[in-house]
């Protein structure tokens, strides 16, 4: 190797360690599949919870989670090189290992969760728009229909109860969605800044944190692109289960924090060093000060403070912005930050974004923006909007 590679390095690594194998796909895909969890979970507040006053955000949650479940394991695939091998997975799947259930656990919560849930969801109004609809939506809708036009009342309980129950089994399974990607991390013993016990549960919270961020996002942007009035009643409700997660998954964090620091093992300095030097402003500045203290007194003013709408909308809507820098430097942090310092714990190496290839910044910026063009499609089939329905009931509203 070409010393003069390692110049920026600080302290002893070995050669292979300069070079990270984990990159912006890895920070990405467990990034994507929080919001997936979280969208989830905030969907079952309503559905199995009955916080009504989060009806109108329930099947944009739904169809928000759907969008980024079929992005998810797109950064996973583009990272192999070699897609077509991640069918090994459920051709010869191995049990005990973490990765290789992914699959199964993808395939579960896609499949019967998700897919049956806005299925089950939405079926009196597709009979309804395969009868209305022209062509050739008409064709779409009577396929969706899977055959099962039935709308009478005893069809439509049915449809509830069956989702209300693909729900209650869905809660968990979000939960093991994305808490194995921090046992997949934690478990790593090799690592000191990944093992920790809490690492599932501090994954799971900041999923919870972004998902329903990300959706407060969506409901704001697509009810000013419609000139439609905002739901206040529903936004500060939003934005108060919000804060309470917020408020848990920082605990959380800091907890982990004050557990490493009571234990100072011999990884303490070599760590302190890494959180001061290499991950001071993704760390301290965009993941605890911008994404979690700012926030949490954004919310507290907007949710309890004497303020007019107006100003509340543009805090909710500034807050959740900052909660996904925060959730995003989390992952990156967690990801990079864990390959950034020598096994030998003498050493820092570095890391720089490359704007082109599979793991540049082009290419990320993509599997980001795919999950909104999907959505759109999904939302111009399968429209979530409730404007001036009090009963929550979608009207039948042809193509």
């Amino acid at each position: 190797m070409d010393p003069s590679l390692l110049e920026p390095s600080t302290g002893y690594i070995y050669p292979n360690e300069y070079f990270l194998q984990w990159e912006l796909l890895i920070v990405l895909y467990p990034y994507i599949t929080g919001l997936v969890a979280g969208a989830f979970i905030l969907a079952s507040l309503e559905r199995v919870f009955k916080v009504k006053a989060l009806w109108p955000v329930y099947r944009l949650a739904l169809l928000s989670a759907l969008a980024f479940m079929i992005v998810a394991p797109l950064p996973l695939l583009a990272h192999l090189g070699h897609p077509e091998r991640s069918l090994e997975m459920f051709l010869t799947p191995h049990t005990t290992s973490a990765m290789a259930m992914f699959g199964f656990v993808y395939a579960w919560y896609l499949l019967v969760v998700l897919l049956l849930e806005v299925w089950f969801d939405y079926r009196r109004e597709i009979v309804i728009w395969s009868q209305e609809s022209k062509a050739p939506w008409r064709y779409v809708y009577k396929a969706l229909t899977l055959g099962a036009t039935d709308i009478s009342d005893a069809a439509i309980k049915f449809d509830d109860r069956a989702g209300r129950l693909i729900t209650i089994i869905g809660i968990p399974s979000a939960f093991l969605l994305h808490g194995y990607v921090g046992f997949i991390f934690g478990s790593v013993k090799a690592n000191p800044w990944w093992s920790s016990v809490l690492m599932p549960v501090v994954f799971l919270f900041s999923a919870i944190v972004s998902g329903m961020a990300i959706v407060m996002l969506i409901y704001m942007v697509t009810s000013w692109i419609r000139w439609k009035p905002i739901d206040m009643a529903c936004l500060n409700k939003l934005g108060e289960f919000l804060l309470y997660a917020l408020i848990v998954d920082f605990s959380l964090e800091l907890l982990d924090f004050i557990h490493r620091l009571y234990e100072s093992e011999e990884s303490i300095h070599i760590l302190s060093q890494l959180i001061t030097d290499r991950l001071f402003i993704s760390l301290v500045i965009l993941q605890v000060l911008m994404g979690a203290l700012i926030p949490i007194f954004g919310l507290v003013a907007a949710r309890f403070g004497r303020l007019p709408d107006e100003m509340r909308r543009m805090i909710y809507f500034l807050v959740g912005i900052l909660i996904q820098v925060g959730i995003f430097s989390m992952r990156w942090n967690v990801v990079v930050g864990g390959q950034m310092f020598s096994k030998s714990l003498r050493g820092l190496t570095v890391y720089k974004v490359h704007l082109f290839g599979l793991e540049g910044l082009l290419f990320t910026i993509g599997l980001l923006l795919l999950p909104v063009v999907i959505l759109y499609v999904l939302v111009k089939l399968l429209p979530p909007w409730i404007d001036g329905q009090e009963d929550g009931a979608l009207a039948a509203q042809p193509h």
